[in-house]
């Protein structure tokens, strides 16, 4: 039986004509869509992990535009300006009243993404939807993957949506490794967090030697026949 992830949000805004979560498999990019894999061509769109990275899950979409200048100088020091673009006021219909929200840099002090920030503070996204999960299911949140955008990505997270009753808001960097500076405008629909739904269970891990039922040429056994994993090994799987 399928399992219900349930998106709510305040009257007011589900009264706006918001951009509603989907599966994800909507979101396939364009490029994907126009590889081509045969015999002789062999891509990644012939490789099913990798169309499952695609398709897993849920995408939730920027409920509005918003003003991204990163790096810039205001008052004589770099900091980061983040907003809901003029053209759509401050009152943008999210919890919180439509206060912005950010994570000083202190709190992620020296690691990886304070690099990649920049060392700047990180800025949160309010997301409008409460995500509820039945009982023992959690939720990951990553950004879109395999089809994020070059600008910025959400600090990943899970969170155990069976329990908790409140908006998750995302926190966000900025890629400074290519964008030492930036000014632009994320415009709304624009995907920025995969939704990826799961059972949280106990694990126990154990290493062992092969047996000789384990040891199959690996590439021999894919050369035999196409697409040998989508034919015999992959489950398609059900996102609605």
């Amino acid at each position: 039986m399928a399992k219900l992830i349930h998106f709510k949000s305040s009257k007011k805004y589900l009264l706006s004509n918001p951009t509603l979560p989907k599966p994800i498999k909507v979101n396939i990019p364009k490029w994907f869509k126009e590889l081509e894999h045969t015999h002789n061509n062999l891509t990644v769109k012939g490789c099913m992990p990798f169309l499952d990275t695609l398709t897993t899950g849920y995408v939730l979409s920027l409920p509005q535009d918003f003003v991204l200048r990163h790096n810039v100088i205001e008052d004589g020091k770099p900091t980061t300006i983040f907003h809901p673009s003029v053209k759509d006021g401050l009152d943008i219909n999210l919890n919180r009243n439509g206060i912005l929200d950010q994570h000083p840099r202190e709190q992620f002090l020296n690691s990886p993404l304070d690099h990649k920030n920049l060392n700047l503070s990180a800025h949160k996204i309010l997301n409008p939807w409460v995500i509820k999960t039945p009982p023992g299911y959690s939720c990951l949140f990553v950004p879109p993957l395999n089809n994020t955008d070059d600008r910025f990505s959400i600090i990943p997270g899970i969170v155990d949506t069976d329990i908790f009753k409140h908006e998750i808001n995302f926190p966000f960097i900025v890629n400074g490794d290519k964008y030492p500076t930036l000014d632009t405008v994320l415009q709304k629909d624009l995907p920025y967090v995969q939704i990826i739904p799961f059972k949280r269970d106990n694990w126990i891990s154990k290493v062992s030697e092969k047996t000789e039922n384990d040891k199959i040429v690996y590439w021999e056994y894919l050369t035999k026949q196409f697409q040998v994993y989508k034919n015999k090994i992959w489950h398609k799987k059900s996102w609605k």
